[in-house]
């Protein structure tokens, strides 16, 4: 017998796509969101009475950089809680008995403790590594670069903590999520493993990269957790005539005051760019690079990989549970410039391996089935198939 799941988190994130598998299974209940709903529109595949919207502190929470605003840490840390605090709450009331609850990790508790309590199940599902380590390997990179961190809020890591305690079962995107929750102490066999899908339809291979120049992208939030700062100095150290590095996404406010002592020549900042302008990026770059220190699974090299651009990514960011090292790309150590160095040399010296992992990178995706098989790992491990 299929049971009714009801999905919340705080954001987007994965969980439309999500939202998307379950109601064409006809296991989704309701989605419960932080956002507004006129910014839930282009949700296709999700009936509109199936979109529950919660947006009183989320909504003004995200909005506030557009305008501007800027508060406090502590004025931030206490919003960000309430915004979570009280759609958990919202949820937790409206629960209906036997209901499969899948909450992303910081706003489930409650309602994760009172859909256990009415007979029904609960999947804490985190994105990211475990929230202690997560919390320990920032400290460590601020401290890297001589920056001031005050932490994660202890509250938001107790949380957690008791989130993935309550759960039936706590859900990961990667080996490397697994591996953190392991070595915190969290039992193995309580996880669940499930690597996000992409948005194939989206990513396809719409141009070729110049044959007489050398182009290395990046797509993400520049900032400190990300690895930006280990990109620019392997760049600056790879010896191209016509070598190019584009950065995609905002910079963080946290990396401008370091930006200035790299090294920027040949670097170009692109700023957010349209989701539709991004296959033409991915297609005329020669490698995508992703150096994140932590990263749950970056969804940006799936949709590389569709466009037939090769990756170089960091052993942090579930890259290998979407691709294999020195087939499709390259997997490197965390903060290691000697090794992206290294590897870019290798593909601009040798032009036909690129060639090999582009069309590698294209055979693999073409073997994946997106997030039709995220949904299908999801429904067998609800007991639905």
């Amino acid at each position: 017998m299929k049971t009714g799941v009801t999905q919340s988190s705080i954001g987007r994130f994965h969980h439309f796509h999500l939202a998307r598998q379950l109601e064409r299974r006809g296991l989704l209940r309701e989605i419960w969101t932080g956002y507004p709903r006129f910014k839930l529109k282009s949700e296709p595949g999700i009936p509109a009475d199936r979109i529950r919207t919660f947006p009183w502190l989320q909504t003004p929470y995200m909005a506030r950089g557009r305008f501007g605003l800027r508060f406090p840490d502590w004025v931030d840390r206490e919003w960000e809680w309430r915004a979570r605090t009280t759609l958990d709450a919202q949820v937790a009331r409206r629960l209906t008995p036997g209901t499969t609850l899948i909450a992303l990790s910081g706003s489930g508790l409650q309602s994760g403790q009172r859909a256990r309590q009415a007979g029904g199940r609960y999947f804490c599902d985190r994105g990211s590594s475990h929230i202690r380590f997560q919390d320990q390997i920032l400290r460590e990179e601020h401290a890297r670069w001589k920056l001031p961190f005050a932490g994660i809020d202890p509250r938001v890591i107790a949380r957690e903590e008791a989130e993935y305690a309550a759960a039936d079962a706590v859900s990961v995107p990667s080996a490397f999520v697994a591996d953190s929750f392991v070595a915190m102490g969290f039992p193995r066999e309580k996880l669940f493993v499930n690597p996000y899908g992409a948005r194939l339809d989206r990513f396809a291979r719409v141009a070729e990269p110049a044959a007489d120049g050398f182009t290395v992208l990046f797509v993400g939030q520049a900032g400190l957790r990300k690895g930006l700062l280990y990109l620019l100095q392997a760049f600056s150290g790879l010896r191209h005539p016509r070598k190019r590095l584009q950065v995609i996404g905002t910079v963080q406010p946290e990396l401008e005051p370091l930006l200035a002592a790299q090294p920027l020549e040949n670097v170009e900042f692109l700023g957010a760019v349209p989701n539709d302008a991004l296959p033409g990026h991915y297609s005329r770059a020669h490698v995508m690079v992703l150096p994140s220190i932590e990263e749950g699974f970056g969804m940006v090299m799936g949709e590389a990989l569709a466009c037939g651009c090769p990756v170089i990514a960091s052993s942090h960011t579930g890259a290998g549970d979407l691709f294999t090292d020195r087939v499709e790309g390259f997997i490197v150590a965390p903060r290691s410039v000697d090794d992206l160095l290294s590897r870019l040399e290798q593909l601009v010296q040798d032009p036909a391996l690129r060639e090999r992992m582009s069309a590698s990178a294209l055979a693999r995706v073409a073997a994946i089935g997106g997030w039709d098989d995220y949904g299908a790992r999801w429904a067998q491990r609800l007991g639905c198939i």
